[in-house]
């Protein structure tokens, strides 16, 4: 199948296709005497577990070492598990953090009456003298 059909059997456009390819997940397709790319049914299964693996929130060299996990049937599942182990920690760590986010907006709003004008606002004023945690949530990069 051609891009296009490929892409919309994975549920994604061509470019996502394209940009995995550029970052070595899909390996390359073959190609018409056109120089059309050609995709078959491992190609759809590699992109549809390239794309549940986004859906889970794994990052691009995350996901390359399980594809060469994968690719490496005869190995045991220990890396397999303690990759997951490290981003199910990271996840949990980002829910701490969006727990502490929210606590601190939901403060915030209290401290703020709309009747009030905007050089009497609480909200204002907190942001202009307080120190607030950080919600960034965004993941460490690991190596």
């Amino acid at each position: 199948m051609k891009i296009s059909e490929f892409a919309k059997a994975a549920g994604c456009q061509a470019v996502t296709v394209r940009f995995y390819e550029s970052k070595g997940l899909l390996g390359n397709p073959g190609r018409t005497p056109g120089n059309y790319r050609v995709y078959g049914e491992q190609d759809l299964e590699r992109l549809l577990f390239i794309r549940n693996c986004r859906a889970l929130g794994l990052a691009m060299q995350e996901i390359a070492r399980l594809i060469e996990l994968q690719d490496k049937p005869d190995l045991l599942c220990d890396d397999v598990n303690q990759l997951i182990d490290d981003h199910l920690f990271d996840v949990e760590r980002q829910m701490q953090a969006l727990q502490t986010l929210q606590s601190q907006l939901a403060g915030l709003r209290r401290r703020c009456d709309a009747q009030r004008r905007s050089s009497e606002c609480g909200v204002l004023h907190a942001l202009a003298v307080e120190q607030f945690k950080s919600g960034n949530t965004n993941r460490a990069k690991r190596q």
